[in-house]
């Protein structure tokens, strides 16, 4: 075995081999993304299209169906479902497992621009995005106050908090849950219409040719250069309620404020967060898909403590929702197994030979092997999460294996009249063969789980990746 007869020649080389191991795989360690559960997202796709006003079966005709028929025919489709409601068409396309995400995703942005301009004018472009567990937010914070309305406090939120929580490393963008967005509300008057001779058209097609801010050019001289802008005239309740939206016969004219009532109100009065009986706005953090959940929520909370002594008198902002303690204790209590299933490794070890240096030894070779497997993690992009921390855990009892056939050959010569060094020499070589066949064969029980296919084989990827690789560096020990 030429790599024992050069750790016996050269142990300084195979003690430097050694803590390269240890400082590389500790770096790996280091760059690892922290997850529950293997990212193992399905390659799904969701197209949904607004249409306010639109009854479902209008949505359904004009645009699910419009829509569906574009997409059906790219490749690697395993199941379209969509649904219809008013206002709104959802549609989710789910692609066969092989088929990667990002260009599935390209093909249907790519389909859907096609028919964007068969699609009803009114109805807003459709959204295609993956579905993504990284999307899911992993901490909230909830923001209320005893003097601002929830208009006021959500207004709020997007001017000076949203972008502090945006810039923290490791987030990815900042959902606002439950806000009400300011918005000029036209409130119509049937009977005033009705008695003016105004439908809705007329008031919709004013609103769109007055309410206007369009370029107008540019005017070049010598000395100066000018942008030229037409500028809005509509910007208060009463600018709208003065909008001239027809002219009778007797040459009066019919303005907004006389067939609607104009006033600024919520988009959206059916959106509400409500909790201990008060309104309130739900500030999410997304991370970052390779970023660390533990440290990009406890960066969060800083900034939220920072963000609490800046805000207004009546004003708060607390911690509502943290996925990550869940996390912090899966992961805790896997790292207290990890060290419980070492201790008693290295015991029984000690029990069995009942020398202290002999049990060194062994006792080594589990922490040099399992810091090595995070280089295998690193290099095929994999993370830290239950399924490889259990892999280490079932591992420890694996990677001695190596080292105890290889220290008892040698302690039995030793006890036998050879001198230490021509017992270590002669010992790993006699077992060289044992030890090579030791790895290939545990190597050979868990790699095939890499190729089993649909979310399982995808799930324990992972898994036999991290065991295979902290046994193949146990040989290397």
């Amino acid at each position: 075995m030429i790599l024992s007869d050069l750790s016996v020649k050269r142990p300084v080389f195979a003690t430097v081999l050694n803590l390269l191991i240890i400082t590389f795989g500790i770096v790996a360690f280091l760059m690892l993304p922290l997850r529950e559960y293997p990212d193992i997202d399905p390659p799904v796709v969701n197209i949904v299209t607004s249409y306010p006003g639109a009854s479902s079966a209008i949505v359904e005709t004009k645009i699910t169906q419009l829509l569906e028929d574009r997409i059906s025919g790219i490749e690697g489709v395993k199941t379209i479902n969509s649904n219809s409601r008013v206002g709104r068409s959802s549609i989710t396309i789910e692609f066969n497992l092989d088929r990667d995400i990002d260009a599935a995703t390209n093909d249907v942005r790519d389909r859907i621009s096609r028919a964007l301009n068969n699609l009803p004018e009114q109805a807003d472009p459709p959204e295609v995005s993956k579905a993504n567990d990284d999307e899911s937010v992993i901490v909230w914070f909830v923001l209320q106050s005893e003097t601002m309305s929830t208009l006021a406090l959500t207004d709020y939120a997007n001017r000076y908090i949203v972008d502090r929580f945006a810039v923290v490393d490791g987030v990815a963008r900042v959902r606002v849950g439950g806000g009400r967005i300011y918005a000029m509300k036209i409130r119509l008057n049937r009977a005033s219409m009705a008695a003016r001779d105004i439908t809705v058209q007329d008031i919709e097609r004013t609103l769109r040719d007055e309410n206007v801010e369009l370029p107008a050019g540019r005017i070049e001289s010598i000395d100066r250069d000018f942008s030229i802008r037409v500028e809005r005239s509509y910007l208060t309740e009463q600018d709208f309620a003065n909008m001239v939206v027809n002219h009778s016969e007797s040459k009066s004219v019919v303005r907004l404020g006389d067939v609607a009532e104009v006033f600024i109100g919520a988009q959206d009065d059916e959106n509400m967060f409500r909790g201990n009986g008060r309104n309130m706005v739900g500030l999410g953090v997304i991370k970052q898909s390779k970023a660390n959940t533990l440290d990009v929520v406890k960066t969060a909370r800083k900034e939220m403590i920072a963000i609490r002594d800046s805000l207004p008198v009546g004003t708060t902002i607390t911690n509502s929702y943290d996925s990550s303690v869940f996390i912090q204790g899966s992961i805790d209590e896997v790292y207290n197994t990890l060290i419980i299933a070492m201790l008693m490794v290295v015991l029984v070890i000690f029990l069995f030979l009942g020398n202290v240096r002999a049990t060194l030894i062994p006792a080594v070779t589990v922490p040099v092997a399992l810091i090595g497997s995070m280089m295998a993690l690193s290099w095929f992009g994999f993370s830290i999460n239950l399924l490889t921390l259990l892999a280490l855990v079932l591992a420890i009892g694996l990677v001695v294996d190596d080292a105890i056939v290889v220290l008892e050959n040698i302690y039995r010569r030793i006890e036998k009249g050879q001198t230490p060094l021509m017992a270590a020499y002669e010992g790993g070589r006699e077992v060289a063969f044992a030890v090579i066949a030791t790895t290939l064969v545990l190597v050979a029980v868990f790699v095939p789980l890499v190729f089993l296919s649909g979310n399982m084989g995808r799930l324990f990827t992972e898994f036999a990746i991290a065991i295979a690789a902290a046994v193949v560096f146990s040989s290397l020990t």
